[in-house]
C-alpha cells in the first residue's frame, strides 16, 4: 500500500487522521464517552483525554475516577511508547466476563502525557461497545491499536493488513 495513502473525503464535522501530529499529542475531551461490558457501563466521562497521532483514530483516556477499577485486575502486558511512556494492562472483569488486556494506563507518562497518569484508555475491539456521544465506536484494525473510529474522523487508518509501515 502506497504511503501516504490517498486520504479518504471528509465533511465539515470531520477531522482528517492524516493533519494529526507525529509525535502523538494529547487533548483534553469533553465528548461524552462510555464503555460497556456485559450490559454494564464501566467507565464514563465528559472529563477525559484523547491521543492523536498521525494516521490513528484518537484513543480515549478517562480519568480514574470515572472508571469502575473495581472491574480491573492488573495484567502482566506491558508495552513501551516513545512518545507517552511505559504502558501498564489491565484485565477488565464483569462477573464471569473475563477480557484481557482491554484496558492499559501510563503509571509514569513522559512530560507531554503527564496530565493523563493513571487515566485508563480501552480496546474497543476488547469491549461489548464504547461509544462518543452516542454513537457506537467501530475498533480500530490490528490486535496493537486502540483507536475508536467514529463519524468525526476520517481517514484512511492505520491497522489493517498492509499498513504496518504507515
Amino acid at each position: 500500500m502506497r504511503y501516504p495513502p490517498p486520504r479518504d473525503p471528509t465533511s465539515t464535522e470531520q477531522e482528517n487522521v492524516w493533519d494529526f501530529p507525529r509525535p502523538a499529542r494529547l487533548e483534553a475531551n469533553a465528548r461524552h464517552l462510555q464503555v460497556v461490558l456485559a450490559g454494564r457501563i464501566v467507565a464514563e466521562t465528559r472529563q477525559g483525554f484523547r491521543a492523536i497521532e498521525t494516521s490513528h483514530p484518537p484513543s480515549y483516556y478517562f480519568p480514574p475516577g470515572d472508571v469502575d477499577l473495581t472491574l480491573l485486575v492488573p495484567a502482566s502486558r506491558r508495552t513501551l511508547c516513545e512518545w507517552k511512556g511505559g504502558a501498564v494492562y489491565h484485565d477488565l472483569v464483569v462477573g464471569p466476563d473475563i477480557r484481557p488486556d482491554a484496558a492499559w494506563s501510563y503509571p509514569r507518562p513522559t512530560a507531554d502525557f503527564l496530565a493523563a497518569a493513571d487515566h485508563i484508555a480501552f480496546y474497543p475491539a476488547r469491549v461489548d461497545a464504547c461509544f462518543v456521544d452516542g454513537e457506537r465506536v467501530i475498533p480500530q484494525a490490528g490486535s496493537f491499536y486502540g483507536g475508536w473510529i467514529t463519524r468525526f474522523v476520517a481517514g484512511p487508518f492505520k491497522g489493517p493488513p498492509g499498513t504496518s509501515n504507515w
